[in-house]
């Protein structure tokens, strides 16, 4: 996946149709992602691009502050270092906004279509809790069953909370923790027991099952959107 660098918009040559050439190059791969419904990093990745594009349309004064300035003059009795702001140049302003205004639509689109497939994604994926919902759900695990996968992934979670100047955010963290197998000899609750006494420090777990009606790529698709949907069951707890 060839990755668009933040600051694709100034490094390099400012040139129109040399950036219309990188962004053709990277869009060609989103689209391979998401025919392969991966949707991350990827769709991570096209919100910010997108959002950055959006402050630097609307708020220009953004170039006066960040814009790259070339060295002009050095003047060696009063040891100070004398700039010429690049943005000055009216050609170069001109370039630029011409590469956002065509830029902007493309990621709207294509964010457009990352959006419809999460959608689809969420619609096919279950959100069950395995027994019985203990108190504490800020902790816990999360298994994925996904049909003709021979093994169920296991991950912990944790879910945090901290405060902007508006509202209480809350995001989540999680890693793998094992793999197992699951069958006549071992349902999704004996997983449960198991976990509970491996990791003594979480001594009555919340544990969830992501189950999906359709398989997808795990790491890159159904992850993200199980923690999304965790992040909304523990909220609303």
């Amino acid at each position: 996946m060839i990755q668009l660098k933040e600051n694709w918009l100034t490094e390099g040559i400012i040139d129109f149709e040399y950036k219309k050439y990188i962004l053709k190059a990277y869009f060609q791969q989103v689209e391979k992602s998401f025919r392969k419904v991966e949707l991350y990093p990827v769709l991570a990745e096209l919100i910010g691009h997108y959002q950055n594009l959006k402050i630097l349309k609307e708020e220009k004064k953004y170039f006066q502050q960040n814009f790259p300035q070339s060295l002009s003059v050095i003047d060696i009795e009063k040891f100070q270092l004398i700039y010429e702001e690049l943005i000055k140049d009216d050609s170069v302003m001109s370039e630029l906004e011409d590469i956002i205004d065509y830029a902007l639509p493309l990621f709207h689109q294509t964010l457009k279509e990352g959006k419809e497939i999460y959608e689809f994604v969420e619609e096919q994926c279950e959100l069950i809790p395995i027994g019985l919902i203990p108190l504490y759900l800020k902790e816990g695990y999360f298994m994925i069953s996904q049909p003709t996968q021979k093994v169920t992934p296991v991950f912990r979670y944790e879910v945090t909370v901290f405060e902007s100047a508006k509202e209480k955010l809350r995001g989540i963290h999680t890693h793998f923790v094992q793999n197992f197998q699951i069958g006549l000899g071992q349902t999704f609750e004996q997983v449960k027991i198991k976990l509970a006494r491996q990791f003594k420090e979480l001594p009555n777990p919340a544990v969830f099952l992501i189950d999906t009606k359709q398989c997808f790529p795990c790491q890159s698709t159904v992850v993200p959107v199980a923690k999304r949907m965790l992040v909304r069951y523990v909220s609303a707890a």
